[in-house]
């Protein structure tokens, strides 16, 4: 899917929270709890997004938590420079908006770097990015650059 960065929704960046869960921009030494983390609750594939996320200064990763506890995350330009992804929020804790504040997060942050437009591969849910950011589906891009995917 194709997001307009220049058209984004008013979002407060670095300042989201719901009173209990909160949003950051991971560092370096919570390379190994949070890729781990990824790895345990999405998979090992995404757990390699997350960890080429951490290669980048600044890493390419927020996180959200509540106290010590990891909730949620979402990457950029891991795959391929431009793009969103991957991204998830624990079952327990989505309704709450913040799958919604860590897209925004990340897509503000590529906006902050420059880009006019994202790229989200992959996609998952569809109707979320349509309805949050008016992404548009990109013709025949499934599977994409994920085609030779070694697993």
């Amino acid at each position: 899917m194709l997001v307009r960065l220049y058209d984004l929704p008013d979002y407060p960046v670095g300042k989201w929270t719901d009173g209990e869960v909160c949003i950051k921009r991971a560092i370096a030494p919570e390379l190994e709890n949070v890729s781990s983390w990824v790895g345990e609750h999405f998979g090992s594939l995404w757990e390699s997004e997350c960890r080429a996320a951490f290669g980048k200064t600044p890493a390419t990763i927020f996180v959200a938590y509540h106290g010590q506890q990891l909730v949620g995350f979402a990457c950029y330009h891991t795959t391929a420079v431009n793009f969103f992804g991957p991204t998830g929020v624990l079952d327990t804790y989505q309704g709450r908006g913040i799958g919604k504040a860590l897209l925004l997060e990340a897509l503000y942050a590529m906006k902050a770097e420059g880009y006019s437009y994202a790229i989200i591969g992959g996609v998952g849910p569809v109707d979320f990015y349509k309805r949050v950011v008016d992404a548009v589906l990109i013709d025949k891009s499934d599977p994409g650059i994920y085609r030779d995917l070694l697993k």
